[in-house]
């Protein structure tokens, strides 16, 4: 489990936007996996994405990194912003956007 737990880690700090989701940007697997996806989209921004369901050890191992239950899980500059419902919630209140400027993290916002 050190070996995920560490790739994790590395994945987390290197990429200043990292999504953990159910499938892929262009397929998502799951809802709530989509909508972050779509907000993602809208805010114009670079992210990575990891999709848990290419591996079992990968799907357990991201709700051990971080004790949160759920998929997706959103990274920014290596901490933890959540899951989707409090996505949602942050974007449509403006403090994922204030989020990631603060951040340092470019938004090409859509529309």
């Amino acid at each position: 489990m050190t070996d995920i737990k560490s790739a994790i880690d590395a994945q987390v700090k290197s990429n200043p936007v990292m999504l953990y989701m159910k499938g892929t940007p262009d397929f998502p697997q799951c809802g709530f996996s989509g909508q972050v996806i779509q907000m993602l989209k809208y805010l114009g921004l670079e992210y990575t994405t990891a999709n848990v369901l290419e591996s079992d050890e990968l799907r357990q191992g991201i709700k051990d990194y971080a004790d949160w239950p759920t998929i997706p899980q959103l990274y920014v500059k290596g901490e933890l912003v959540g899951g989707a419902d409090i996505i949602r919630e942050m974007f449509q209140a403006g403090e994922l956007q204030d989020l990631l400027t603060k951040s340092g993290v470019e938004l090409n916002i859509q529309g």
